[in-house]
């Protein structure tokens, strides 16, 4: 690596830890001043809860969610520095040509992308758990109660669905059990039940009041009792969907919770997906804003910085906008995720090409 491979880079990763540096503390302190009130009317609370629980896990997903802002402002401020110090017209007198002025941006942009990945794959997803269970505990007023289900409609393979009128996580018992198995279209056999419980000790349900009839060729089997052990193809967990839980899972954790749903007949999975694609889409969007960061930094304007300033921000909070728009449209059942979390990548991959082509010049 060169002196001038050197200095770019040092530049880079040093800018962009700066415009952090400077972010992330205004904006714990924006976000303190309005929950204050919050942690003090909770006596149970200590300080090393509220460090620990909320200020850390809360600073890694603001931090990763302005990412995008400060490594597209920390490239546009020292690129804009250094046309506006004459140092790209000196390495254009030296013939280095523009593609090998981007070489350590590239480099640094990798970093940053590397980053992202672990970040959005296995960081995050942990953090934000904690730090929703924090702020549901302590900072709503009505608590959201998730142990609670009702009106569960579950398929547990090809032909076995299971439906109850609620469950509760926390007790691990359930009313109004039904259990049917079908061949085609035909109902073979189906088992209801008022009661049923898990016991986690020996991973077996307990049902209480139950029904029983299998569907024969020329009678039935018909059986009823008071209480029976048995054995499901699902554990309580399993019935708990909420999109939201889609950030909180690492991405193993995720992909195989797809894998599981769409083989138990779940509806819109859409969301999730959205989730697992924008965590890699984000890392490759390093790149895209750092090309146009530099292309518009490297050209020399009237007004300097401010203009250079005005124009990026702008770009960037729009991509931000267009990012969170094609997240909630993706989530829709007719959408297709993979294009639509894409879509904002492909169009300012093209802005960085034209802009790219024209600073070249």
């Amino acid at each position: 690596m060169r002196i001038l491979d050197k200095y770019i880079l040092k530049k880079y990763i040093s800018t962009f830890l700066f415009i952090l540096l400077i972010l992330i503390p205004v904006i714990v302190v924006i976000d303190t001043g309005d929950k204050i009130d919050k942690f003090l009317r909770n006596p149970d609370l200590t300080v090393g809860a509220i460090i620990n629980d909320y200020f850390v896990n809360f600073i890694i997903n603001i931090g990763n969610m302005i990412l995008p802002l400060a490594l597209f402002v920390s490239v546009l401020l020292f690129t804009t520095k250094l046309s506006g110090d004459t140092e790209i017209i000196a390495m254009n007198s030296a013939r280095i040509s523009f593609k090998r002025f981007l070489r350590p941006y590239l480099i640094g942009a990798t970093i940053i992308a590397i980053l992202i990945l672990g970040l959005n794959h296995f960081i995050v997803p942990n953090s934000s758990k904690v730090y929703a269970e924090f702020k549901n505990t302590y900072l709503k007023s009505r608590p959201i109660d998730y142990n609670n289900i009702n009106n569960i409609n579950l398929q547990l393979s090809d032909n076995e669905y299971i439906y109850m009128r609620s469950y509760d996580l926390k007790r691990n018992n359930g009313k109004d059990f039904s259990y049917e198995v079908y061949e085609g279209n035909l109902l073979k056999e189906k088992l209801t039940a008022e009661r049923i419980e898990y016991k986690s000790k020996d991973s077996i349900f307990k049902i209480s009041n139950y029904y029983s009839r299998k569907v024969g060729v020329l009678n039935d089997e018909i059986s009823y009792g008071r209480r029976m052990d048995t054995i499901f193809n699902f554990k309580p967990d399993d019935l708990l969907h909420i999109d939201s839980f889609a950030k909180e899972m690492q991405t193993p954790e995720l992909l195989e919770y797809i894998e599981i749903s769409k083989a138990r007949g779940r509806g819109n999975l859409n969301v999730y997906y959205v989730e697992l694609y924008k965590r890699t889409s984000l890392a490759v969007a390093a790149y895209i804003l750092t090309l146009i960061a530099v292309s518009l930094g490297a050209v020399k304007r009237r007004g300097g910085v401010g203009i250079n300033l005005a124009v990026g921000v702008s770009l960037v909070f729009i991509y931000v906008f267009f990012l969170r728009i094609v997240e909630v449209v993706g989530g829709s059942p007719d959408s297709n995720p993979l294009f639509m979390v894409w879509l904002p990548n492909v169009i300012f991959g093209i802005l960085a090409i034209f802009l790219y082509l024209n600073a070249r010049k």
